[in-house]
């Protein structure tokens, strides 16, 4: 399974998502890959030492000679590795242009390394540019975060519309995996009323744990830890927990 989670409106929860829903099925036991396809590399620097990062996922895209394998860190997780990022990443849109098979670089090159992982996860960048789109070309599912706020469901249409365009020809086995509602306070009466507007909206395809705002996720990446190892004990991880399990049912 190759899960692209994205949404590019900003400040949505979907780096955590992926940081945490990542960790969650390493600690399950699953071989996973995390791609770190953000050009900010917050995933990266909750896994990696930024001193210690080599080949990232730029040079793995934009270099011809350059293996895909080499781009791969593993970390302190077991059963978890990365594909770290850099801020140079920012440059892959305008180094590929007039190349011909600028939407499909991700699918080629991870193509090398599919058999030796169970998931693989990609972060994307918070806009609908050339990374997301190779992001959703390679990618077998989507999940899609969306904050618990006021302006919950503003630009998904834009985002849905991209989605169906790349399965009309690019990549037609692309599936919508579902929503998850982020960033949740249920002690409002907004935040219930959102929820149960995101659930109108999406149906179904609406997860049915529901990750609520926490501190203790939002300050796990600044101890470069997953909130697992950081607050194993947490509501944020018994959330990202029954995630990924709500993930592995609907594969």
């Amino acid at each position: 399974m190759i899960l692209a989670i994205a949404n590019q409106k900003g400040g949505v929860g979907k780096t955590t998502t992926a940081i945490n829903l990542a960790a969650a099925l390493a600690h399950k036991k699953y071989k996973t890959l995390l791609i770190d396809l953000d050009p900010q590399g917050n995933c990266t620097l909750c896994f990696v030492d930024h001193q210690r990062i080599g080949t990232t996922v730029y040079e793995s895209l934009t270099e011809p000679a350059m293996s895909i394998k080499d781009a791969v860190h593993p970390t302190e997780t077991p059963n978890l590795d990365i594909i770290p990022s850099r801020i140079t990443l920012a440059k892959f849109e305008s180094k590929m242009i007039g190349e011909l098979d600028s939407h499909f670089r991700m699918k080629d090159r991870i193509s090398s390394i599919l058999r030796q992982y169970q998931y693989i996860i990609i972060d994307c960048p918070p806009t609908l540019g050339l990374l997301t789109v190779n992001a959703l070309v390679a990618a077998t599912h989507l999940l899609v975060p969306i904050q618990s706020s006021y302006f919950a469901l503003e630009g998904t249409d834009d985002l849905l519309e991209t989605v169906e365009k790349i399965k009309a020809r690019p990549n037609p086995s692309l599936e919508f995996l579902g929503v998850v509602i982020t960033l949740h306070d249920k002690r409002t009466v907004l935040g219930r009323d959102i929820k149960n507007h995101i659930k109108e909206v999406f149906g179904n395809k609406v997860f049915k744990t529901i990750i609520s705002r926490s501190v203790r996720l939002e300050e796990s990446p600044a101890y470069k830890e997953s909130i697992f190892t950081y607050s194993p004990n947490s509501t944020g991880a018994l959330e990202y927990y029954k995630l990924s399990e709500e993930v592995i049912g609907r594969v």
